[in-house]
Parts: C-alpha cells; structure tokens; sequence
C-alpha cells in the first residue's frame, strides 16, 4: 500500500503501476504459450496515459467508436472495430484506421461492404450460450440485437473472412470452453471458410484462481481441430484487473433509524455505474463486507439509490476519513458522468510509491459538454 497522505484532493482513481506491470507480464507469457493474439478494448479502460505500456502487450486494440479508434490508433500498430451499429458520417474514418471491422447484421455488412476495402470484414454471431445472470450484460437473452443468429447464416456472404462473439463477463476458462462448443455446434458449417475467430472479452485470465491451464488447452485444442483459424481475444479488464482504487473523503454521517450512511465526495451513480448496474459493493481497504448493520457508502448525488453496500471497519469511520475503494480502473473512468454537474474524479498513477495526477477535471469540462 502506498502512502495516502500524497493525496491531497479526492476522489481520484488511482492506477497501481506496480500491479498492472505485473498483470501485462502473465499476458505477455499467455501470448507466447497459447495460439491467441490478446488485442486490448477500449470500452473497459481508456487511461491513455499508460497506452504505451498496453500496445507493447497487445497486438492491437478493438475500438466500439469512432472516438475510441482515434484514441487507440496513434499507440496501437492495429485496431479491431466492431460497433452494433455504424454511424453514416463517421463510418469511413473507422475503416480508415482499422485493419478489421465486424458487423453486427447482414444489413451492416451489405449498406458499408464496399466503403471499407483495406480492412478484413467480420460478422458478429449470436453463440447461444449465455453465462451473464444480469440480463442488463446478457449479449445471448432472448431476443437480443446482438449478433447474427446460426438459422440466418446458412453461408457465408461473398468477402467476409471472419466471426466474432462476445457473451462473456469475468467469466472464466470453463466458460470458454463451452463457447468454443457452441460456436462449433451452431456455426461449424463455416469455419472452413474463415481465417479468424474473435472470443470477445470477458476472459478475466488475470483473476486470481482463473485456470490458465485449462484456457491454454482449450485454445489450443481448437487450433489443432482448425489451424486455419487465427484466434483473438480482446478483454478489457482482464489487463487492468485490482490495479487500482478509487480514493473517497467522508464528508458527513447520516444516520437514519438504525441505518448509518457515510457520506463521500464521490458518486457510484456519476462515477462507478456497474456498483448499481451489476449490482455489487466494492471491497474497501480497512473494511468488510456484511449481511446487515455496518455503515452504507453513500454517494453525493442526489439520486435516492446512490448507495452501496453495508460495512465494518476496523476502526470507527469519522468526517475526514480517507477510503480506499478496491478494484476501480475497469469500467469506472470509461462510464464516468457529470450528472448534477458533480466533477469527475482526478486521475492518477502511483509509480515507485509516488503519486501523480495526470489528469484532473473542472468547470470548463462540465460546460464543454453542454450548450
């Protein structure tokens, strides 16, 4: 742990050099063991402050935007897109700057197919296997827009020369393997015609626990079954997973008939959206979770349900207090809002047990946004 005493404005997310070193390292290794070329996405971590460090690890990044693919494009030597839909005035610059696009519907590959000739053309299929119990990420629910279904792809489309899936979230080796499965059972009747497969991200290979062993046969038993095939997989969190913290004050402490809510100078509702969207309460340095009893965290908002969780301390919190919210870089700064015109966290890296801010943020990014 470093010293929190360097921090002198909260909140702030705070990027763990040292652990996030050590998590591009074990993907550096997974590269050289296994047949998958790990790209990087944007939409779980776009600190580009540390890109440099991410593009030597990935081989390249998958960008769900125009934005993102701009931002990727000067560190990474490739990047992936896939958007579930494409934007008409921003469609050609995408293409541009990538060296895949995936579509997400036949429709989308027939309108963009001939706007995009240097660049590799994709499908996004639908695998069937679902492993989210959040409907909210469920991309296999019932009825989803999310890739195309096996009894709508009876061929493959002239110039398409890959797939793409994506239904996993943190999920692990195991998880995989079932993919792979269903990808064969479902669409087995094209990977003849195809140079590469996409998995997608939610492969938490980081995590500790994950079965590396079983992720590296798994991989390579399909290589085996179809060596034609280039695999990539793209997580974003898996790069950056507990690497970081969010740094909180108490600014009051509410109490409420038997219920007691710390007040912070941070927002779940404006800053960690995933606390209330999973849901789920974030460990906190110094504390444990618990059933019932201990101290909610309250956000500063003021929406009703900007609270998490139900904590003990070690110690009695006080007003001053400084915590530390574990586990924040993935989709946290990505999702960030400035609802009731509430600043966004600094952002700041400790490198060698020193702190730096390298960006913070004020009333010109607030007015920027608006008219």
């Amino acid at each position: 742990m470093f010293d929190t005493n360097q921090i002198l404005h909260t909140p702030a997310f705070v990027l763990d050099y040292e652990r996030f070193t050590r998590n591009l390292q074990l993907i550096k290794d997974l590269h050289r063991q296994v047949p998958v070329k790990f790209l990087f996405a944007l939409k779980g971590f776009a600190m580009h402050a540390v890109f440099a460090e991410l593009a030597e690890t990935a081989c390249g990044a998958t960008a769900s935007s125009l934005n993102e693919a701009l931002l990727a494009s000067p560190y990474f030597t490739e990047v992936h897109a896939y958007a579930p839909v494409y934007q008409d005035r921003e469609f050609a610059t995408i293409a541009a700057l990538s060296k895949h696009i995936t579509f997400n519907s036949l429709s989308q590959y027939e309108k963009h197919k001939n706007d995009c000739p240097n660049a590799e053309k994709g499908l996004r299929i639908n695998p069937l296997y679902s492993t989210v119990e959040t409907a909210l990420y469920d991309p296999c629910a019932e009825g989803s827009r999310l890739g195309v279904l096996p009894e709508d792809l009876a061929v493959l489309p002239q110039g398409i020369t890959g797939l793409h899936v994506h239904n996993l979230c943190e999920s692990g080796a195991r998880e995989l393997e079932r993919t792979l499965h269903s990808i064969e059972h479902h669409y087995g009747h094209l990977l003849s015609s195809i140079s590469w497969l996409n998995l997608g991200g939610g492969h938490l290979v980081t995590r500790k626990g994950y079965d590396l062993e079983l992720f590296k046969a798994v991989l390579s038993s399909f290589n085996l079954r179809h060596p034609h095939i280039q695999l990539y997989v793209e997580p974003g969190a898996a790069f950056v997973w507990e690497t970081g913290y969010l740094a909180t004050r108490i600014l009051d402490i509410v109490h409420n008939r038997g219920i007691t809510t710390l007040m912070l100078d941070s927002s779940f509702a404006s800053h960690m959206p995933d606390c209330l969207e999973m849901p789920y309460a974030p460990m906190v340095v110094g504390a444990q979770l618990t059933q019932k009893g201990g101290y909610r965290l309250g956000g500063c908002s003021c929406l009703a349900g900007d609270w998490v969780g139900s904590y003990h301390f070690e110690k009695p919190p006080k007003v001053g207090d400084m915590l530390l919210l574990c586990d924040m870089m993935h989709y946290t700064m990505v999702k960030t809002t400035m609802f009731n015109g509430i600043a966004l966290p600094d952002i700041a890296i400790v490198r060698d047990g020193l702190y730096q801010v390298v960006k913070s943020f004020g009333f010109d990014d607030y007015q920027r946004r608006l008219s």
